[in-house]
C-alpha cells in the first residue's frame, strides 16, 4: 500500500519536473484527494486536508453536519450516530470523522491522480499563453526534436513543454536542419488546438529579420532605431526601411554597424540573403526612390487615386531597377505599399510624345542644372563633387553635411557653404532655383543615402 509519505515524495519530484510552485501543488494534491473523496462518499462530500510536509503526512478529516433525518449521507449524520462519538453533539454541530488514507481503493486513487494531471495540463496551458501571448515578433531559440511532414517540431530553451512547430511554408527551403540541432526563430502566433496553445515559429516572415536586427542593434532594442516597413523573398533578398528618432544617430548606419558587423550577423543567420538598408521616408515619392536602390532613379510621379507610382531612370540604370526576374522593384512596391511602373528615360520621353501619357502634373515640370552653373558654388568644389559622382544639384540637393565631409578634398567650411547654397535654395522653391541658374524648377528631392548608406549584402 502506498504511504502518504511516498505519494508528497512522488509530487515533490513533480513540482521540479513541471516547475509548480510547491503550494500550488498541495492545491492539486488537495483536490486530487476531494475528487476521490467524492468517488468514495458521494459527490456533494465535505472534507478538510491538511499536508505535512516536514513529517510526509496527509490527514483527512469528512465533515458532517448533524441531523435528525438524513437526507445527503455523504454530508450528514443522524443525531444518534453522532452521539456514539460523542454524548455531547446537537442538532446543527459538525462531526469530524478522520479518515485512514489506507481506505482509498484503486478507482479513489485513479481519480485523484486523473484530477492532478488534468489541473497540472491546464496549468501548463495557461502559462503558455500568460507567457507568449505578449512576444508576437520575438525571437527565441531551441533545438529541433523532430522533423514531421515537412514541419520542423521545435524544443524550446526556456519553456519546453510549450508545443512550437516551424510549418514548411514558414522555412527558408535553402536550409537543411536535423534533428538535435540548435535553430532561431521567430514567433508568429499563438494558434489554439484541442490540446492546448501552440506556438506557430517562422524563419521565413519578415518579422524573422526584424527580430534578429533588434538583437543586434541597441538602437533597436532602446527603440531609437526603428524598421517602419519590410518586404522580403525568403533565401533570395529582403528590403527593409528604417527611421531614427534621435536626428543625430543615422539609422542606416546604425543598423549596417562598424565595418557592416551588425549587418553580416544577420545576413550570416539568413545563409548569405541579400539585405538592402534605406531610410523610411513619409514622401511616398521620396521613399519610392529610395526603395529602389541600388538603381539611380531620376524621377517618379505619383498618383494617389490609384496609389501608383511611375519611376523613370536612366537607361543605364533600367535593369539595376528592375533587378533579376523583376525582384528589385517588385520588393520596392511591397516595401512601400504602392504600385511601381518602372520606364526607362527614352521609354518616357516616347510615351510622353505620343500623347502626354503620365506626364508631370502642372507646376511639377523640372530641369536639373549643372552644378558649376549654380551661383556661389567654387570651382575647386564643384570639381570634388564631379569625381565624387555628383553632377547636378538635384544629385546634392537631399545630401547631409556628413555625407559631404566622406569626400576627399572637402572641408568644414566647404560642407557648411553647400549646406547653406541648398537652404537658400531649397528655402525659396522654384524661384529662387529659377535666379540661380537661369531656368531651373524645384522638382522632387534626389535621395540622400543612396550612396553614403546603400544597400548591404553579404
Amino acid at each position: 500500500m502506498v504511504s502518504p509519505a511516498d505519494i508528497l515524495a512522488a509530487f515533490r519530484e513533480v513540482t521540479n519536473v513541471k516547475q509548480i510552485d510547491r503550494s500550488e501543488l498541495y492545491a492539486l494534491l488537495q483536490d486530487g484527494i476531494m475528487a476521490a473523496l467524492a468517488k468514495k462518499y458521494g459527490p456533494t462530500v465535505q472534507a478538510e486536508v491538511e499536508i505535512d510536509d516536514d513529517r510526509g503526512g496527509i490527514k483527512i478529516m469528512l465533515l458532517k453536519t448533524v441531523v435528525e433525518t438524513v437526507q445527503d449521507a455523504s454530508r450528514e449524520i443522524l443525531l444518534a450516530d453522532a452521539r456514539e462519538f460523542d454524548a455531547g453533539f446537537e442538532v446543527g454541530d459538525v462531526l469530524e470523522e478522520p479518515v485512514d488514507f489506507a481506505v482509498f481503493g484503486r478507482a479513489a486513487v485513479q481519480a485523484a491522480k486523473q484530477r492532478i494531471i488534468q489541473r497540472v495540463r491546464e496549468g501548463e496551458r495557461s502559462k503558455i499563453r500568460d507567457e507568449f501571448s505578449t512576444k508576437l515578433g520575438e525571437l527565441l531559440s531551441g533545438e529541433v526534436q523532430q522533423i514531421e511532414r515537412g514541419k520542423l517540431v521545435v524544443m524550446l530553451n526556456k519553456f519546453r513543454e510549450a508545443e512550437a512547430i516551424i510549418p514548411y511554408r514558414d522555412q527558408n527551403h535553402r536550409e537543411h536542419f536535423h534533428q538535435g540541432e540548435p535553430i532561431r526563430a521567430v514567433l508568429k502566433r499563438v494558434e489554439e488546438t484541442p490540446k492546448g496553445p501552440r506556438l506557430i515559429l517562422s524563419r521565413g516572415d519578415p518579422l524573422f529579420v526584424k527580430a534578429l536586427f533588434k538583437l543586434e542593434v541597441p538602437e533597436i532594442q532602446q527603440g531609437i532605431v526603428e524598421i517602419r516597413a519590410s518586404a522580403r523573398e525568403v533565401g533570395s533578398r529582403t528590403k527593409i526601411a528604417v527611421f531614427s528618432r534621435d536626428e543625430s544617430i543615422d539609422p542606416v548606419g546604425a543598423c549596417v554597424g562598424l565595418k557592416g558587423s551588425r549587418v553580416q550577423a544577420v545576413v550570416n543567420e539568413l545563409g548569405g540573403e541579400r539585405i538592402d538598408i534605406v531610410p523610411w521616408s513619409p514622401d511616398s515619392e521620396r521613399f519610392a526612390k529610395l526603395a529602389l536602390a541600388p538603381a539611380r532613379v531620376a524621377r517618379v510621379f505619383s498618383d494617389p487615386a490609384t496609389k501608383t507610382i511611375q519611376a523613370v531612370v536612366d537607361e543605364d540604370q533600367l535593369s539595376l531597377a528592375i533587378g533579376r526576374n523583376g525582384q528589385n522593384v517588385r520588393l520596392a512596391s511591397e516595401l512601400t505599399g504602392w504600385k511601381i511602373d518602372l520606364y526607362s528615360s527614352r521609354e518616357w520621353l516616347e510615351r510622353g510624345a505620343e500623347g502626354g501619357l503620365f506626364a508631370p502634373l502642372p507646376g511639377d515640370e523640372a530641369a536639373d542644372v549643372r552644378l558649376s552653373e549654380i551661383e556661389g558654388m567654387a570651382p575647386a568644389t564643384v570639381a570634388i563633387l564631379e569625381e565624387g559622382g555628383y553632377r547636378t544639384l538635384n544629385d546634392i540637393i537631399d545630401l547631409e553635411r556628413d555625407d559631404f565631409l566622406k569626400l576627399a578634398g572637402i572641408t568644414l567650411d566647404d560642407a557648411d557653404r553647400l549646406m547653406t547654397i541648398i537652404d537658400e535654395l531649397t528655402e525659396e522653391g522654384t524661384e529662387a532655383a529659377s535666379s540661380a541658374a537661369g531656368e531651373v524648377k524645384a522638382e522632387p528631392s534626389q535621395p540622400a543615402a543612396e550612396e553614403a548608406a546603400p544597400e548591404k549584402t553579404s
